[in-house]
């Protein structure tokens, strides 16, 4: 009878420890590589070692971040990709490729490539000289791999990116500091602006096919915001505090073609690979009704300085908001955190009409059945 009991609380016990060793590794089974690629928009500290005026190394940005100090990132504190990555189970957002502690270990989490300034177009964002144009961006990718098929093996390399999530966030750079730039801009006198937006479609798909052959297989691509909505257009552009109606425009015609695209792109490769976020949307939501999400105004940005505060950078000098989380901007071009987690938000758990075919929790669900 004894010897019974002892055996069954002995099986008991093995059951209990395997069960908790399992819910230890559950985590870490569902954590996947994560790649980032883009702008300012997804930038967290490439920018901070090149030459260039694209940078947000300094106070008061990261006033928010949990070291309180600046990083790279156009944010008061988090960006999206630290806040996607938190959703996907990372321990810790992928670090900017260009950091002198991106080696080892720090490579499996996965990469940020992005780089503030930068277009579709490699004319875009000349102004900024030294930034990491898309076609560096994919160079440093495939690096990367080179980097990382050195460090694990062939085999675990190809797994680890086949198997990793790929955020890319580009286009509104080739509107805002390429086509609208200056009056007359030599893109404006090139296209007119249905024209320019096919241009820019097209060479969007080819950036994003070689993505494909590169080998990202989950591809969350978003599309622009409201461009003519930020507290630097509502300055230098709007009328009557209203919206530039040039850039509202150009983001009607180029998100749902951007979309299109997408949608030719996995028919064409028979499988959903491309995520399409419908960000013009999701932005949408709070800037044209910012006291149902706790906002106080989503038309001045918290720093800056002239109408808006939009005006100029957001520096030491600037008007400075003491309360971050009432304002849905924090510069006058970049959303602020509370903003970005609405964002992600959408991302993560939005619907349809949001996230096209579906959003990333349902993504997640069905690739941790593969």
């Amino acid at each position: 009878m004894l010897m019974a009991s002892s055996s069954t609380f002995f099986g008991l016990s093995m059951v209990l420890v395997f069960l908790l060793a399992l819910e230890s590794i559950a985590p870490l089974a569902e954590a996947r590589a994560f790649f980032v690629f883009g702008d300012s928009l997804v930038d967290s500290g490439n920018n901070n070692y090149l030459a260039t005026t694209a940078r947000a190394d300094a106070p008061p940005y990261g006033i928010d971040y949990p070291s309180r100090r600046p990083t790279g990132r156009f944010s008061n504190g988090l960006n999206i990709p630290d806040l996607i990555g938190e959703q996907i189970g990372l321990s810790e957002s992928p670090l900017p490729y260009l950091s002198p502690e991106f080696n080892g270990q720090k490579m499996l989490v996965g990469a940020n490539f992005a780089s503030a300034g930068v277009g579709i177009l490699n004319d875009t964002g000349v102004q900024f000289v030294n930034i990491i144009r898309m076609s560096g961006q994919l160079e440093y990718f495939k690096e990367y791999k080179r980097r990382l098929t050195a460090l694990v093996g062939s085999k675990q390399a190809h797994q680890l990116v086949s198997q990793a999530l790929v955020l890319i966030t580009v286009g509104g750079n080739d509107f805002v500091n390429n086509y609208y730039l200056v009056p007359y801009s030599a893109r404006s006198r090139q296209y007119k602006l249905p024209d320019y937006v096919k241009f820019l479609i097209s060479e969007y798909r080819r950036l994003l096919m070689r993505l494909y052959k590169l080998g990202a297989r989950r591809v969350l691509v978003t599309g622009t915001g409201p461009m003519g909505c930020v507290p630097a257009e509502l300055a230098m552009r709007g009328t009557n505090g209203g919206c530039s109606e040039e850039l509202q425009r150009a983001a009607s015609l180029y998100n749902p073609q951007l979309a299109q695209m997408l949608n030719g792109l996995n028919k064409n490769i028979g499988r959903d690979v491309f995520v399409s976020a419908n960000t013009q949307k999701m932005h949408n939501d709070f800037v044209s009704d910012p006291r149902a999400f706790g906002f106080t105004t989503s038309q001045i940005a918290c720093c800056g300085q002239g109408p808006y505060n939009g005006l100029g950078l957001c520096t030491r000098l600037s008007n400075l908001c003491p309360n971050r989380a009432l304002y849905a901007f924090w510069d006058p071009f970049h959303p602020s955190e509370k903003a970005n987690r609405l964002i992600v938000q959408q991302i993560m758990t939005g619907s349809t009409e949001y996230m096209n075919p579906m959003n990333l929790t349902t993504i997640m669900a069905l690739d941790s059945r593969i």
